[in-house]
């Protein structure tokens, strides 16, 4: 029995994410961090302390993923008052 080909999907879905974020801008990068957050939020809560995630620890997943968050919304005040 022979193993089935790689499927690249994981490509197909990072150049989704980035022509999302380059065509919506600062809206889709904190739409995505928000959306990440949350999913990270309640695994967290249901126990899950380590992730697939290169970063790991939940902990530094939630962070980078505010830190994201707020510089998304960073610009799009700046984008708003210009």
């Amino acid at each position: 029995m022979s193993t089935p080909p790689y499927d690249p999907l994981r490509l197909c879905v990072y150049a989704t994410v980035a022509l999302l974020a380059w065509l919506l801008g600062p809206i889709a990068v904190l739409g995505f961090a928000v959306l990440g957050f949350v999913g990270y939020w309640r695994a967290r809560r249901a126990g899950l302390t380590r992730s697939k995630c290169v970063l790991r620890d939940t902990r530094l997943v939630l962070t980078y993923l505010a830190a994201i968050a707020l510089a998304a919304t960073a610009a799009l005040a700046y984008q708003l008052a210009t």
